[in-house]
């Protein structure tokens, strides 16, 4: 089942992007953008072709005892036929632990109901927590003629009002990067957009208390991301130009992705429906551009990643994208494959004792 691997050669590299993230399962996580992010962060990316198919792992080595851990974010990008898609899992594991890996996870996004995990799981895999933030999604189906009317119709009737109250409201969803490329948006608004964003995503991790990535990780992956059309911001103003939430979105296959976003606090008060009408500006983008899935990410339970229930944190937000439509997709998830037990656990062992030594000493 396994398949032939090698590296990625200079013609490979040239069309990449084209063979991860265009098709229809693509993911932006499987990019030339994020490769050169991640390696910022300490990952080496490896670029390797399997059976003529294209696959980005990442490696890091352990510190002080050898070997090293690694990654296939969201990747392999997923074939119509699962048993496939396990035998170049397989394949490229293989090979990373004749390369040295003594561990490597992956989470390729497949749907649950399609046999994937049992698959895994008969391949030596075991679920691990996941990387990414969330393992379930939310999708909104979008129609292949772009009707904007009939999906306007198809959200609950408080989300419409919402919507048409922000506009009576006179606020505006300013569009950064949607266009054309990068730098054509102008410097200068990516960076204003990009620090708006940052801003409210640090008052909403405050407020809801989740882990946020620091403003410089946080600007290496998106301003690589805008510039390589991969991803664009949206930024919802008041009356007067005072911007009160902002989001990120991810371009790939055929669905945008609903990524990040924050508000501000006051906004829920004053302009309880600005998310609302920012998020089906996005949409809209989507019909546009000829999109046929609305990705709105999921608000599985973290730690039990399984569907909110209702009086938990997370069932506000559940109703939230529910109210567009959209409907639970659960997910395969993350999961990894040691290959050298004994290293792997001395791996970890340091690398968590020197991270815990360079916090006491910040």
């Amino acid at each position: 089942m396994a398949g032939s691997v090698r590296l990625a050669d200079g013609a490979d590299l040239e069309h990449w992007d084209a063979r991860t993230v265009d098709p229809p399962a693509g993911n932006v996580l499987q990019s030339r953008a994020w490769a050169r992010h991640r390696e910022r962060s300490g990952w080496t990316p490896q670029f390797v072709i399997v059976d003529d198919l294209p696959v980005l792992a990442f490696t890091r080595p352990w510190r002080l005892v050898g070997g090293s851990s690694g990654y296939l974010s969201r990747g392999p990008i997923p074939t119509a036929d699962v048993d496939t898609t396990a035998g170049r899992l397989t394949a490229v594991v293989d090979w990373l632990g004749d390369q040295g890996a003594d561990v490597v996870a992956a989470d390729p996004e497949i749907p649950a109901d399609t046999g994937f995990p049992s698959r895994l799981a008969a391949a030596g895999f075991s679920q691990i927590e996941e990387i990414q933030p969330t393992r379930h999604r939310l999708d909104l189906e979008l129609p292949a003629s772009g009707d904007e009317a009939a999906v306007f119709g198809g959200f609950s009737s408080t989300t419409r009002n919402l919507i048409r109250q922000a506009e009576r409201q006179n606020l505006v969803v300013r569009e950064v990067g949607v266009d054309g490329s990068g730098p054509a948006a102008g410097e200068a608004d990516v960076d204003a957009a990009l620090e708006t964003l940052y801003g409210m995503l640090l008052e909403t991790s405050r407020r809801r208390q989740f882990w946020l990535a620091s403003r410089r990780t946080f600007r290496s992956w998106l301003t690589e991301a805008i510039a390589d059309r991969l991803a664009f911001v949206l930024v919802v103003e008041a009356d007067g130009g005072e911007p009160i939430g902002a989001a990120s979105f991810h371009r790939h296959g055929n669905r945008l992705t609903y990524a990040l976003s924050g508000e501000r606090t006051s906004a829920r008060r004053d302009h309880p429906g600005a998310t609302r009408l920012l998020l089906w500006a996005a949409i809209r983008i989507a019909l546009r551009e000829g999109r046929t899935l609305m990705d709105l990410s999921g608000v599985d339970v973290r730690g039990a990643r399984r569907m909110p229930r209702k009086g938990e944190p997370e069932h506000g937000m559940l109703l939230f994208k529910e109210s567009f439509g959209a409907k639970w997709v659960e997910m395969t998830g993350a999961h990894e494959r040691v290959i050298r037990p004994g290293r792997y656990l001395a791996g970890r062992i340091v690398d968590r004792v020197a991270r815990l030594a360079g916090r006491a000493g910040a």
